[in-house]
């Protein structure tokens, strides 16, 4: 083991890279994949639990109203752990990337510092919210989560804030190779802030909503088709189903803009070796020597939809300086995830339009064993979207980490064996994971056991009368 890490840091140290750079790399990319599954969670499913809950009071519906307790149970569990890995995150900038810190943290700080008021917040109104199930009246009960829904959301808006500001720095001035006379607004609202905080909200809200869907699909699959069921299933699915063709208008656009704005990660994107019009669309393929392989091309496509003509003049990676150019694996890397990612988000758009078209022909979702199969897949599909964006977004930037100012080489440690830390962290990810997993299966039990057919109305001590809100439990 000891001999393979010193070939390979020979091998990097030659390619004028340190050698801590890929075990950092690695390291970060798999806490944040591993942490940017929650964050749809935190931000979505506290919203589809307070949908359940408006409808529980409003309508009198025990079935919604026990749903939104449940939700509430499982958002919790899962802020505990999006709690712990998020902060492991923040220490690994420091950890890892101290030319990042060290030189741009005036700048790049401040979202985080923002973040943190958003966390505590969130922390609070999440203990209240659980906490009065059984003690509050309805509805000033109901009116604890709404901070619940609104800090999460202001929590994402501050790492977006951080992450976009590293694709179009700005908001500060660099002298003598220090940040100096930092201009916070302007580093928060950058100049693809508003575009990156649409698209991951709309995400959140896709893959909450077909991951909830998918649960209760499953259910549905094995028997149990009860109102609970259904209810549980029309609240998640109908919120991806709304929000997905919004998503896939502002993807477009977002598309656009980074043809503007990001030349060479949209050169990337369409694995464009060198510059020119006409460019075809490719679908899959790698780049093997500067020159695309195994991809299929559809003519012009990649003009049009850039430019909305066929002569449209796409900038390639050859007008990207050889110094700074990504390597063939990155892009391949990114226009692969780029594919995957469109490619699911259509399928998920058809499963949508299946639904509106079994909804219109007023056919029972029980029977449609088949769109039931689709849906219980739905929220992986959902979740391999989420990552491929990131994916794009990440590797999409490189080789610089913040965009014409630090390069990724420049930023990473050069202290110490990282992977022996990354497999230590590994270690603690996995038994984080496990154990998350082994708590909400042991929820699931429980409730399977308790059953939903007839449900107590969850307000009050005792279910007290006094508490409960007009027809509820009827």
């Amino acid at each position: 083991m000891t001999e393979t890490l010193d070939v390979l840091g020979r091998y990097l140290a030659a390619a004028g890279d340190p050698p801590q750079l890929l075990p950092a790399r690695q390291q970060m990319a798999f806490t944040l994949g591993f942490h940017i599954i929650l964050v749809p969670f935190g931000v979505a499913l506290t919203t589809l639990m307070l949908v359940a809950n408006h409808r529980g009071l409003r309508r009198g519906d025990a079935e919604a109203l026990l749903l939104a307790r449940r939700w509430s149970k499982v958002a919790a569990v899962l802020f505990a752990v999006g709690a712990i890995t998020g902060t492991v995150l923040s220490f690994e900038l420091g950890i890892l990337w101290p030319g990042l810190m060290g030189r741009f943290g005036a700048a790049f700080g401040f979202p985080f510092a923002i973040e943190g008021l958003f966390f505590f917040l969130e922390a609070i109104f999440v203990s209240i919210y659980i906490y009065g199930w059984d003690r509050l009246s309805p509805w000033a009960h109901f009116w604890t989560g709404v901070p619940v829904a609104l800090s999460s959301i202001g929590g994402a808006a501050a790492v977006i804030a951080a992450n976009s500001w590293m694709n179009q720095p700005g908001g500060f001035t660099l002298r003598d190779g220090r940040v100096v006379d930092v201009r916070p607004a302007q580093v928060f609202f950058n100049g693809a802030f508003w575009w990156e905080l649409l698209h991951m909200l709309l995400a959140a809200y896709i893959v909450a909503g077909f991951v909830v869907a998918s649960v209760y699909a499953v259910g549905m699959l094995r028997g149990r088709t009860s109102r609970y069921h259904r209810t549980g299933f029309l609240v998640g699915f109908v919120t991806a189903a709304v929000a997905l063709p919004l998503q896939v208008v502002v993807g477009d656009t977002i598309a656009r803009y980074v043809f503007q704005a990001e030349p060479a990660k949209f050169a990337a994107v369409e694995m464009l070796p060198a510059t020119g019009a006409h460019v075809p669309e490719t679908l899959g393929g790698v780049l093997v020597d500067g020159r695309v392989r195994y991809g299929i091309p559809l003519p012009d496509m990649a003009s049009r939809l850039a430019g909305f003509r066929p002569s449209t003049r796409i900038l390639g990676l050859d007008a990207i300086p050889a110094r700074v150019r990504p390597s063939d694996q990155a892009v391949s890397t990114v226009h692969l995830a780029f594919d995957v990612m469109v490619g699911l988000s259509f399928a998920l758009l058809a499963l949508a339009v299946w639904f509106v078209w079994l909804r219109w022909r007023r056919q029972p979702l029980a029977q449609q064993r088949w769109f039931l199969r689709c849906c219980a897949v739905s929220g992986l599909a959902a979740l391999a979207c989420l990552e491929t964006g990131w994916i794009v977004t990440e590797v999409g930037r490189q080789p610089w980490t913040v965009v014409g100012y630090l390069l990724t080489r420049d930023a990473a440690t050069t202290q110490g064996n990282l992977w022996f830390l990354f497999a230590a962290v590994l270690v603690v990810y996995l038994a984080v994971g496990a154990a998350a997993v082994t708590v909400l299966l042991s929820m699931k039990r429980r409730w399977e056991a308790e059953g939903d057919d007839s449900v107590a109305v969850p307000y009050g001590p005792g279910s007290d009368p006094a508490h409960l809100p007009a027809g509820a439990g009827k």
